[in-house]
């Protein structure tokens, strides 16, 4: 693991002091103030981890003297904390590494979740309806605000397509591992002769964008309204209130006809437009700055097969990091995912650890 120096530490506790110091004057415009609040408070984790292992450190030097104190019974005192510290240091020391790892600046946004049926016809919707209430599950567990944006459903239940916001602290950061194709492996409802069907969907999460992110130009933009189609009542099936979105330059299409208003449909349609112009230009900049290196956790490829949810066996194998758990029910419930995200943030910070101590 990637040593940390004694002077990185003692920077870190003089940035936190010097943001206090800043703070405590009264002359500070507003915002100023909430600048460095946000400043404070972002170092203040970070300043708890180099002050433990500060303190760690003194610790294990004093005791490695005491085991060398005449009095016998003493040493020996000595020696039983000097062997409890040295397990502990290096927790604390990996803890802190993890603070100073460079952060996604998406990581407290909201997420606007993608469901979409893949392969496998009538049973992959059915399997997408089931990944988009587990979803919705697991954000009420959390305590997180779950809004559906928009929904295509197919003839015999489930969903073609879904589009959802998610909203709470760290969302995406807990979720944005999801991206990619998850499979079913599972006897269809309609299949008589009891054979196992392989379907899928694709999942993708991506950071809400705000507006003072991507900046729209009108003129890009080639809106078109027309009459919505499908269930959603008489007054939706009847006024021209669906709105489609094109945007010129990138060729992204957004359609939006769920509301019965062609105002609040033209709304969600240009807030799903851009977080999707948001998510290239990040994807665009990952790709700049990481070259050839990919992440086996965090690629985010939309056509990686990620997982496999097999009902027979009650059991869910993530293939990243090859996990098994034998927990289809709670996964699929919302609380047992928990598990699973938090072995992929293990996993993702591992990696990134690794590739500090190989730099």
């Amino acid at each position: 693991m990637t040593g940390i120096t004694s002077e990185r530490i003692a920077q870190i506790e003089a940035k936190k002091q010097d943001l206090s110091d800043a703070m405590a004057r009264g002359d500070l415009p507003t915002d100023e103030f909430i600048r460095l609040s946000k400043d404070y408070a972002a170092i203040e984790p970070v300043a708890a981890a180099a002050r433990e292992v500060r303190r760690l450190r003194a610790e294990r030097v004093s005791l490695a003297t005491m085991t060398k104190d005449a009095d016998e019974e003493l040493r020996q005192i000595a020696s039983d904390e000097l062997l409890d510290i040295e397990q502990r240091l290096p927790l604390a020391e990996r803890a802190l590494a993890l603070q100073l790892l460079p952060k996604d600046s998406a990581d407290e946004r909201a997420a606007m979740l993608e469901v979409r049926a893949g392969t496998g016809g009538d049973e992959a919707a059915l399997f997408a309806g089931d990944l988009l209430r587990m979803y919705q599950r697991f954000a009420e567990e959390r305590g997180w605000r779950f809004e559906l944006i928009s929904a295509s459903m197919s003839d015999v239940g489930g969903y073609k397509e879904a589009v959802a916001s998610i909203n709470g602290n760290g969302v995406f950061a807990r979720l944005k591992f999801e991206s990619g194709v998850h499979r079913v492996q599972r006897v269809p409802a309609t299949e008589s002769g009891g054979r196992i069907h392989t379907s899928a969907a694709t999942v993708a999460v991506l950071p809400e964008a705000e507006e003072v992110d991507v900046q729209i130009n009108d003129a890009d933009l080639r809106i078109d309204v027309y009459r919505s189609s499908g269930p959603g009542g008489q007054s939706v099936n009847t006024t021209d209130s669906a709105v489609r979105i094109t945007h010129l330059p990138t060729g992204l299409v957004v359609i939006q006809q769920d509301e019965k208003s062609q105002h609040k449909n033209k709304a969600k349609a240009l807030k799903v437009l851009r977080t999707r112009l948001f998510e290239l230009e990040r994807s665009r900049l990952a790709d700049a700055r990481a070259g050839a290196r990919k992440s086996m956790v965090g690629s985010g490829d939309r056509s990686e097969r990620i997982r496999t949810y097999n009902f027979p066996q009650g059991r869910v194998t993530d293939h990243r990091i090859n996990l098994t758990l034998h927990k289809l029910d709670s996964i699929l419930e919302g609380p047992g995912l928990n598990e699973l995200t938090e072995a992929l943030i293990a996993e993702d910070e591992a990696e990134r650890l690794a590739s500090l101590d190989e730099a």
